[in-house]
């Protein structure tokens, strides 16, 4: 099970600094009022990526700073994993550390695994670890978009879930395509003649890829043949062709040549000197080659040059309309090619295509209304359980139910009344939780139900029967206990420390039968040191805890010890039988 194992918090209200480990049930934290109880799930709250400013920053302190290290199991670590995976962020999968400063000049920063990330990643990681009762942007049973979920896996649909979903994703491909179709179909006539003069154009072009590189070439060479073939030729007259009143460039190396082998008849040692001259002369025969064969090339041929600029002139229109490159005219070629093909079978298709949605329409509205109709049987089912929770914690009079409801849609799925409504990749249900707390109020939406006790007890009931269908691992309840008494803190906390075993379950509390039952026991005191007030946070057990307990109840003596040790043994006692009775 995956849960809350270390938490760390600097510089926070006033609390200087504090690190803390968890341990998997319930974890209880109790103390006066106005130690730091909710200071603690204020700096939980920042870390989730709830609203912080910098008054949350202790006087005298640069900023404020909580860490929170859960470790990961189950469905929630595949669900983190997957997040932490796509952000490229994942270390160990076994464990995930959130991170939150807030700094004086209001800057904040957000981290996972030690790297700095926005805000909303590091509130979609936090949903699927915590949720905190008692804050309620924190609650997702508050949040109707949460409840078809929430039903479905207390109503184990996933199979058919898959199959609705699988004959949902078919429908939308096939409508996806008939769209297209109508849409390139209603202007058929205009379309296709505009398409096909486009093929035509640019087929008739007969371009290739390069060929505008190769014309421009071409073209440069015909427009300056004259003034590169008197370049060539003055050239090649110096190196190679003597006139009576000066030798060429060969001619002059050619009698050097003889001077520097005579040079090596009578001094070998320099013999090189030759060599490279020969070397030399035979070059300047090649280059001398290569440029008789140049000037003949140059063509003075004003058509040929005519026909290069209407070439690159076409090539330029066609690019302007089509594209910037040869390239892209020919791909948007081939592209008119295959929508001219498609708008010519279109119709033929378009009437295959519709009777696949229709069919896919009917057999998607059966699948919606076998979803539905295991839906309302769970509803009912947990309406039931719901309401049996309620009467455990002295709200018998309440009432809940799952308020259906479907949308018409011209476009939607098929009733078997002829009607037509709404659907989505969930199926054709608009659901949300209403309760009725007290006799004669009517139901209403979960969010505009009374703040407080209430609230918190009818989340316990909820949170207790939709155990098994929520994944989020981590629960925090705050003010819990607010307005019942001795006997019915006994039962709330029987059911938290009983949802404990697939949770861990977190709980602040003033009421010591609710805190007979934790796993974890924490008080937390304000202290006064070196003229500073500070929180202090401390594990209780055996005789401390006793203590704690006897302090909850008045002014510590030997009925209140004696009535402590009451508490524990009657809430031993349940937990050992699993009992809500006392």
């Amino acid at each position: 099970m995956s849960m809350l194992t270390e938490l760390r918090i600097r510089n926070f209200a006033i609390i200087d600094q504090l690190e803390l480990t968890f341990g998997p049930g319930l974890i209880i934290l109790t103390g006066e009022t106005g130690a730091g109880k909710s200071i603690i799930i204020d700096a939980i709250t920042m870390v989730l990526g709830g609203r912080a400013d910098t008054t949350v920053i202790r006087a005298e302190a640069e900023s404020a700073f909580v860490e929170a290290t859960f470790s990961l199991a189950g469905p929630a670590q595949e669900a983190v994993n997957t997040i932490l995976q796509r952000e490229d962020l994942l270390d160990d999968p076994r464990f995930v550390t959130l991170t939150r400063e807030v700094r004086r000049e209001g800057r904040s920063i957000a981290r996972l695994n030690g790297r700095t990330v926005n805000l909303s990643l590091l509130r979609e990681v936090g949903a699927h670890l915590v949720d905190i009762h008692g804050q309620s942007e924190h609650l997702s049973l508050l949040d109707p978009r949460a409840h078809l979920g929430l039903l479905d896996r207390f109503a184990n649909v996933t199979p058919l879930l898959a199959d609705y979903r699988k004959t949902y994703q078919d429908l939308l491909q096939v409508r996806r395509q008939l769209a297209e179709l109508r849409a390139a179909h209603a202007n058929a006539a205009r379309r296709s003649e505009m398409l096909t003069f486009q093929v035509q154009e640019i087929e008739a072009a007969r371009l290739k890829p390069g060929e505008d590189e190769e014309l421009r070439r071409e073209r440069d060479r015909l427009a300056n043949a004259e003034t590169l073939a008197r370049h060539a030729q003055e050239g090649l007259t110096l190196l190679d062709e003597s006139t009576p009143d000066a030798a060429s460039a060969s001619d002059l190396l050619g009698q050097a040549a003889q001077a520097l082998h005579a040079l090596a008849r009578l001094d070998p040692s320099r013999a090189d000197l030759a060599e490279r001259l020969d070397l030399l002369l035979e070059t300047l025969g090649d280059l001398t080659r290569e440029l008789r064969d140049y000037l003949e090339d140059i063509e003075v041929n004003p058509k040929r040059l005519e026909e290069v600029e209407e070439r690159l002139n076409l090539i330029f229109q066609l690019t302007r309309k089509y594209g910037g490159s040869i390239e892209a005219v020919l791909k948007f070629g081939q592209e008119a090619r295959r929508q001219l093909e498609t708008i010519s079978t279109a119709t033929e298709r378009i009437e295959e295509l519709t009777a696949q949605e229709a069919g896919l329409l009917q057999r998607l509205a059966a699948q919606a209304r076998q979803l539905s109709e295991r839906r309302k049987q769970a509803a009912k089912d947990l309406s039931r359980s719901i309401e049996s929770e309620l009467d455990d914690l002295k709200m018998a009079s309440a009432r809940f139910c799952v308020d259906f409801q479907t949308r018409p849609d011209p476009n939607g799925l098929p009733l078997e009344d002829g009607s037509q409504v709404a659907f989505d990749q969930n199926g054709y249900d608009r659901l949300e939780f209403l309760v009725a707390p007290n006799p004669g109020e009517g139901f209403k939406p979960l969010v505009k139900i009374a703040s407080g006790g209430e609230t918190s007890r009818l989340m316990l009931g909820l949170k207790n029967v939709l155990a098994r269908a929520d994944q989020i691992p981590s629960l925090i309840f705050d003010e819990i206990d607010q307005g019942i008494g001795g006997r019915v803190g006994l039962i709330v906390g029987f059911k938290l420390w009983n949802l404990a075993r697939s949770h861990q379950v977190f709980c602040v509390t003033h009421l010591p039968q609710l805190a007979a039952f934790g796993d974890q026991h924490f008080q937390v005191q304000k202290v006064v040191e070196h003229q500073r007030t500070v929180t202090r946070i401390r594990q209780l057990e055996g005789e401390a805890r006793l203590l704690e307990l006897s302090q909850m109840l008045g002014e510590v003596g030997e009925g209140t010890l004696r009535s402590a040790h009451e508490i524990l043994q009657t809430a031993r006692h349940m937990m050992k039988e699993g009992t809500k009775t006392p």
